[in-house]
């Protein structure tokens, strides 16, 4: 169960800024949720990466604090991201459905631009990919690990609401969450999720 006082993924990924092309409302429907941040200190040449893993009723799945090197920020931003999905991946079933939440606004337009074309390959994105070269190879893992869940959204969300924040800032504070076991995350859940912000916009409307 969801820690008391303590606002879930699901409540975050309701009410963050969600780009434009991810905003059909049962989008909102999630079975899991995804927070990732990467850390760099342009000084040292260090990063951190941060994840946390939640179900749609609040029960964390896993947690993820670790140290690492980075040439840039956009580096950190990605790695995070595919160490979340690729921990999700290991543990929820293929039919999953997915909510992201990140920090990083160009991120979670790549990540809804690369979802839509791979569900309507005849959809005609609005933008293009914008991928910093360094960042390139982890690109096309996290692009290729989209392929492991049922369907996938990202939504972006302030770094200083950011769950995973401040376990990619001091990783070496939260090592301890590595140890944590993973819960089993279940199959998609049968109970009808309460509407969210996007659906109460929608009312009288059917799902797509």
């Amino acid at each position: 169960m969801a820690t008391y006082g303590r606002r879930s993924l699901r409540d975050r990924f309701d009410l963050a800024s969600t780009p434009h092309i991810a905003h059909p409302p049962r989008t909102h429907h999630r079975d899991f949720y995804v927070a990732t941040d990467g850390s760099f200190r342009r000084a040292t040449g260090e990063a951190g990466l941060g994840v946390v893993i939640e179900t749609a009723d609040g029960a964390r799945v896993a947690r993820r604090a670790l140290s690492t090197a980075a040439p840039d920020n956009n580096v950190a931003e990605y790695r995070a991201l595919r160490l979340g999905l690729d921990v999700l991946a290991a543990h929820a079933p293929s039919s999953a459905r997915v909510g992201v939440l990140l920090d990083h606004d160009q991120l979670a337009s790549n990540v809804n631009l690369a979802t839509l074309t791979r569900d309507h390959p005849d959809w005609e994105a609005l933008s293009e990919l914008t991928v910093p070269p360094a960042s390139r190879s982890y690109w096309r893992a996290i692009h290729t690990r989209l392929d492991s869940f049922g369907e996938l959204r990202a939504a972006v969300l302030d770094g200083g609401e950011n769950p995973a924040h401040p376990l990619a800032n001091t990783p070496e504070r939260y090592d301890h969450v590595n140890r944590e076991p993973i819960r089993p995350a279940s199959g998609p859940s049968v109970a009808v999720p309460p509407p969210s912000r996007a659906d109460r916009h929608a009312a009288g409307h059917a799902d797509d």
